[in-house]
């Protein structure tokens, strides 16, 4: 996607959704050197770009420059309407990839020292030496290669686990990983038999839909299953299946295509799993601010920001 030319910027309102904080808004202005307008009703007169969550119907239109999303994940405001044509679509992702690496790491670790189990034996009042295992010398399967891929393959490797990357084109593979496998390939379906941990940050495009199936699912052999992508890029009814039949170990869970899941709902009956509530990588004001600030500078530089999503392809 391009920026938007210098002449509709200049004169371009700002506006902002209600649900950003006064301090947020502050900083926005003093970014963009304009103040902040109310939120609208009808379709503005004239260009405008918008920070928020959401992108209203009424502002679906081609006086939109440019959307920067409060959120790192672009799926549902994607698939709510068509994408006004030429409009800039940026995300914030600030630290949340460290955020979710550090998640990610500690279940890792909470399994290998048996935490699950311990905390269950205290629930009980029961003593019992339970095993633990490194982590050093296992092999963690990451599928997504980008940002949040990286920063959870780098800190799990700094912990001497090997780790493979899963992306879906041929690429020089980030220095995070020990390598790179391609997607539907013979080799991941050998990563994934090898794998003590998989990891899903995948974003949820037509390609990555229910992209954990009965196939992937049963190509490991005891691996523990951790998503922190998009809850819809897995078939629950797969994973269930394979979480009984053994070969998923054990399911962590912090996003599902359904959320958030009702008390009666299925998956909190799931053997061996743990779900958490969408929380592994939760957006803070000042990453808004700071993801903001970045694509500002290279919007008006002419430059397309490192943060800006094709919105045809998802992503």
């Amino acid at each position: 996607m391009k920026p938007p030319r210098p002449d509709p910027l200049a004169r371009a309102r700002l506006l902002t959704s209600p649900s950003l904080g006064p301090a947020v808004v502050r900083e926005l202005e003093r970014i963009t050197g304009r103040p902040a307008g109310p939120a609208y009703t009808g379709e503005p007169d004239g260009p405008f770009l918008y920070v928020g969550d959401t992108l209203p119907d009424d502002l679906r239109t081609a006086q939109l420059l440019w959307f920067h999303s409060v959120n790192a994940g672009t799926d549902a405001l994607l698939a709510s309407g068509p994408w006004p044509a030429g409009a800039l679509l940026t995300r914030t992702v600030g630290r949340m990839g460290e955020r979710i690496a550090q998640y990610t790491l500690a279940w890792v670790l909470a399994e290998c020292q048996s935490v699950p189990e311990h905390a269950a034996q205290h629930s009980r009042s029961k003593w019992r030496r339970l095993p633990s295992e490194l982590a050093a010398g296992r092999t963690a399967v990451v599928h997504g290669t980008g940002r949040i891929g990286s920063a959870v393959a780098g800190l799990l490797r700094a912990c001497s686990v090997r780790t493979v990357g899963v992306g879906r084109s041929h690429r020089t593979a980030p220095a995070e990983f020990d390598r790179v496998v391609l997607a539907g390939s013979p080799e991941e379906a050998t990563a994934l038999a090898d794998a003590r941990w998989v990891v899903s940050t995948l974003p949820l495009t037509g390609a990555t839909e229910r992209f954990f199936d009965d196939a992937r699912f049963a190509a490991m052999r005891g691996a523990t299953f951790v998503n922190v992508g998009r809850g819809a890029t897995v078939d629950m009814a797969a994973l269930e299946t394979a979480l009984h039949n053994g070969s998923v170990r054990r399911a962590v869970l912090d996003v599902l295509p359904d959320e958030p899941a009702a008390p009666g709902d299925t998956v909190w009956r799931l053997p061996r799993t743990v779900i958490t509530s969408h929380s592994a990588g939760i957006t803070a004001d000042e990453d808004v601010v700071t993801d903001f600030a970045a694509c500002w500078e290279a919007v008006t530089e002419g430059r397309t920001p490192a943060l800006a999503v094709d919105a045809r392809r998802g992503y």
